[in-house]
């Protein structure tokens, strides 16, 4: 006999639902590339699940990111991960060549980019032999001063996307996030995360022997997203309530 209460699979979809439904008006505040935007947890919410229903007809097992600490990429974690698809979140502060290497090992052929990396992303163009595509998070007007081949806007994905699109349901053992480690000793080395995994660091971590966290605290995302999945920083705001704070490259 099985106790069906409480009976969903632990995906990261679920963490942002809660965040939504519970906390929905609790702010975010982000900064990135002189632009700053006020939103909170529902309009994270409504936008990632726009994200995810474009991604999901692109029906790609894996895309990455070369990008700071934004709402868009706040988004992206949603958006891609739910969907069933791997986010590889490079990390810009690595050498371009352990950069190169991290995303050829990967061999995705769509990397999103923000503005503060786009210039790093051009020069690394030539040597990503796999990435055909370049999603840039930024404003739609912004796209002018972008000198990517195959630029794609990042908000035409969120105006093509289903306002009404519902999550999956899939195994909670599936991938969600890659990243790797900072190359001390020879190349960086890759972790894979499964959403099972990733909700229940995030719960451990988060908790009373942890940091502790409430829907009193605030949150200033100081850890890349791209080191340790920003210390699960994406999953706190959520999951416990509390306001967060994305200071972009710095």
């Amino acid at each position: 006999m099985l106790g069906l209460n409480q009976d969903f699979p632990l995906l990261l979809s679920t963490v942002l639902d809660h965040g939504a439904t519970n906390f929905g008006a609790v702010p975010i505040v982000s900064h990135g590339h002189n632009e700053t935007v006020r939103t909170d947890y529902a309009g994270i919410a409504r936008r990632a699940r726009r994200l995810a229903s474009t991604l999901g007809r692109w029906n790609k097992p894996m895309m990455g990111s070369l990008a700071w600490n934004t709402f868009r990429h706040l988004e992206l974690f949603y958006g891609a991960t739910g969907v069933g698809s791997v986010l590889h979140t490079a990390n810009p502060r690595l050498p371009p060549a352990q950069i190169v290497y991290t995303i050829e090992f990967a061999g995705y052929d769509t990397l999103f980019v923000d503005l503060d990396t786009v210039e790093l992303a051009r020069s690394l163009q030539p040597r990503l032999r796999n990435v055909s595509t370049y999603v840039v998070m930024a404003p739609r007007d912004a796209m002018a001063e972008v000198d990517l081949p195959n630029a794609v806007s990042y908000e035409d994905l969120i105006d093509q996307g289903d306002p009404d699109f519902v999550w999956p349901h899939f195994e909670e053992r599936t991938a969600a996030l890659l990243c790797f480690t900072s190359g001390t000793t020879g190349d960086p080395k890759g972790a894979l995360y499964s959403h099972r995994g990733t909700v229940l660091s995030a719960l451990s971590t988060g908790g009373g022997n942890g940091w502790g966290l409430n829907a009193n605290d605030a949150i200033l995302a100081i850890p890349g997203f791209f080191h340790c999945n920003g210390w699960a920083i994406p999953f706190f705001g959520p999951m416990y309530g509390a306001k967060l704070v994305l200071p972009g490259r710095r």
